[in-house]
């Protein structure tokens, strides 16, 4: 008989159809290391796990509509929850870090697993995994090395200064510094009018 987590995991898979910058494999990796941040923190996984799974499952719902993937993909959580019987207590608190796992959106989170949700999150967008999503989501777009560039200084650049959590805030250090050693090598190859 399969898990809970293991249901949910099924129902974000055949409901997001499309792969990319934002598909399964970014669900999953925010999956992971909400367990191992949320295991070293002692977050309740019964809520962090499920929001985890089902944080982008609106995504291409906003691409689609304009409408807020964390808005929406929080409707259908809830939604899911409730058909499955899911613990009403924690049904609530899996919304909320849904609803506030967004970098962008200046909603809050404030219990510990939905600021390790939104941890998790921005981890992703750092590090090598990172910088292949910007670049991915740059030709999803119809964008060059530039458009990548302008969105890593602009946003991921900034990531690692936003960490809720210690444990976050250690990989977040790793993978920032990666970040620059990368911008810095970009730019010496693409600008080698310099060099001697």
């Amino acid at each position: 008989m399969q898990s809970t987590d293991e249901q949910i995991q099924n129902y974000v898979e055949t409901t997001l159809r499309e792969s990319g910058s934002h598909g399964l494999d970014h669900i999953l990796r925010v999956t992971a290391l909400c367990e191992a941040i949320g295991r070293a923190e002692g977050a309740d996984l019964r809520v962090l796990i499920p929001a985890a799974l089902f944080h982008d499952v609106a995504r291409p719902l906003e691409e689609e509509t304009g409408v807020p993937h964390e808005e929406e993909g929080a409707r259908i959580a809830e939604r899911y929850l409730r058909s499955i019987r899911y613990d009403e207590a924690r049904i609530g608190a899996v919304v909320h870090a849904i609803r506030t796992h967004r970098y962008s959106t200046g909603a809050a989170p404030e219990t510990l697993e939905a600021k390790i949700l939104s941890d998790a999150d921005k981890l992703d967008a750092m590090g090598a995994v990172g910088l292949a999503r910007t670049f991915l989501q740059a030709g999803e777009r119809g964008g060059g090395i530039r458009d990548a560039v302008d969105h890593i200084e602009e946003k991921l650049l900034k990531l690692n200064g936003l960490m809720y959590t210690a444990s976050a805030r250690g990989i977040a250090e790793e993978r920032h510094a990666f970040l620059n050693r990368f911008v810095e090598a970009l730019d010496d190859e693409m600008n080698p009018a310099g060099r001697p």
